[in-house]
């Protein structure tokens, strides 16, 4: 992993990815990402629409202004698509905030190893720069592919609970891996 200066933003470069900051112009390739259901069916229980999408959006435009990091845009070096995001949010897990690494590809660019080697970059960026000595990840009890991509970037179940999320009740692991020193 690289993490290398573009235009005074930090961006991460993995072997086949670039891991950057998304901006207003990605809103076409996040709506092919959480507007299709089979996606977001596992995460979150249905697609998204378009006003959610932006909505998401502007949430991880201003996340990069408050803290310097968000869900990312990971796009394929060899295209110079972007097919996924990965990337670090503050998320509540019972009564704590916890530093979660989170990720969303599409459907066309699933079981390549993407998700597992941006979740990867972004634990260690998170180690390496933002100094931090743990990192999780919150995934639904259901979404077996997450949870192996959890599992290779050297994560372990170390909690459950259930969340209401979009009118909807569901169960989660809280995984987590520690820096080691």
């Amino acid at each position: 992993m690289a993490i290398k200066n573009l235009a005074d933003k930090d961006y991460i470069e993995t072997n086949r990815l670039i891991i950057r900051e998304m901006k207003q112009s990605d809103y076409a390739a996040l709506c092919r990402i959480m507007c299709d259901e089979d996606v977001m069916h596992a995460a979150y229980g249905s697609a998204f629409n378009q006003e959610e999408v932006q909505g998401w959006l502007n949430r991880h435009l201003e996340r990069y202004k408050k803290f310097g990091f968000g869900l990312w845009a990971v796009v394929l070096k060899k295209t110079n698509e972007m097919i996924g995001q990965c990337g670090l949010t503050w998320q509540r897990w019972r009564e704590q905030e916890v530093l979660e690494i989170g990720y969303l590809f599409q459907k066309a660019y699933w079981h390549n190893g993407y998700a597992t080697e941006a979740a990867i970059a972004c634990k260690e960026y998170a180690f390496l720069v933002l100094d931090t000595s743990v990192v999780y990840s919150i995934i639904r009890d259901t979404h077996t592919a997450s949870q192996k991509v959890a599992l290779r970037n050297g994560m372990k179940i170390i909690d459950k609970d259930s969340k209401i999320f979009r009118n909807i009740n569901m169960n989660f692991y809280l995984y987590a891996v520690e820096r080691k020193n």
